[in-house]
């Protein structure tokens, strides 16, 4: 009798366990973006692009689906929104108008998505998993952030010229669809148009005829924790118009891992997933 209560005991405390995390499903566009399927107020079916460096959510003006039941007040905001997501339920969502959002994309939602919860970013199995608590992360690394204004900060070092490593702090912005994207200080300290293999570039003005140029090279190694990626594309500007005030660790690079968060957003626990080596992704 013991041994059978016993058995009973260890298999509901193994079901809560199975219980004690959500699960949600998502797709990778050839964009290297993350869609996520929702369900907005129980009428309006949305395709959001999963925005790392944001908390709350946003509509398109370029959406390609109906939105009629997000109400939006004179500031374009709007409040109290509930977001379904397969059996996941999350309420009080706020939601931003006219942001504009990746390709497939309705708009995009942000970390909301994990409610203050340790997160698992798979990309081996496309979803994201919400823990109630920070799961084994025996196969991992830690890597050491910085959670500051709805933005996660990682630093990686940068081997741009000889054996010398230089040491950058960078965004983790899903929405930019490339690898990394130096600022502008950076880019002038380093001598990046010297120093780095150009493989592209772009010239746009504005309306007053200012310039500025888009370009993009390849950095020789760049090295995550104890992984090393090898000639990454990498863009910067150069021009009249220089407004990109950090670095950028884009979509194409953050899909190379598997990656969990802690709850409290200090630490990040990284695996190579089974997109590290692939070919990266050309921005035309």
């Amino acid at each position: 009798m013991f041994k059978k209560t016993s058995f009973i005991l260890l298999f509901s405390a193994g079901l809560f366990n199975i219980h004690a995390q959500q699960t949600i499903p998502f797709r990778i566009t050839k964009h290297n973006n993350i869609i996520v399927k929702t369900l907005v107020n129980k009428k309006d079916s949305l395709d959001l692009m999963f925005q790392i460096a944001m908390e709350d959510a946003s509509i398109s003006p370029e959406r390609q689906r109906k939105a009629d039941h997000i109400i939006f007040n004179k500031e374009e905001i709007s409040e109290n929104n509930t977001v379904q997501i397969g059996k996941l339920t999350l309420n009080n969502v706020r939601f931003s108008d006219n942001q504009l959002a990746g390709n497939e994309a309705d708009g995009k939602i942000g970390t909301v998505l994990f409610g203050g919860k340790a997160f698992k970013i798979d990309y081996d199995h496309n979803q994201f998993i919400v823990y109630d608590k920070t799961p084994d992360v025996k196969d991992f690394q830690p890597i050491n952030t910085m959670y500051d204004h709805e933005v996660f900060y990682i630093v990686a070092d940068n081997v741009i010229d000889g054996n010398k490593q230089q040491e950058a702090y960078f965004v983790l912005q899903s929405g930019y669809s490339g690898g990394l994207l130096y600022s502008n200080d950076f880019a002038a300290e380093k001598e990046l148009d010297k120093k780095l293999k150009i493989t592209g570039e772009k010239t746009l003005k504005n309306s007053s005829g200012k310039s500025i140029i888009t370009k993009q090279g390849i950095l020789p190694f760049l090295k995550v924790g104890n992984s090393v990626l090898k000639d990454v594309s990498a863009g910067f500007f150069i021009g009249d118009l220089k407004k990109q005030t950090v670095n950028y660790f884009g979509a194409d690079l953050l899909r190379r891992f598997n990656w969990i968060f802690d709850a409290e957003r200090k630490t990040a626990y990284i695996q190579p997933s089974k997109y590290f080596s692939e070919p990266y992704y050309k921005i035309n």
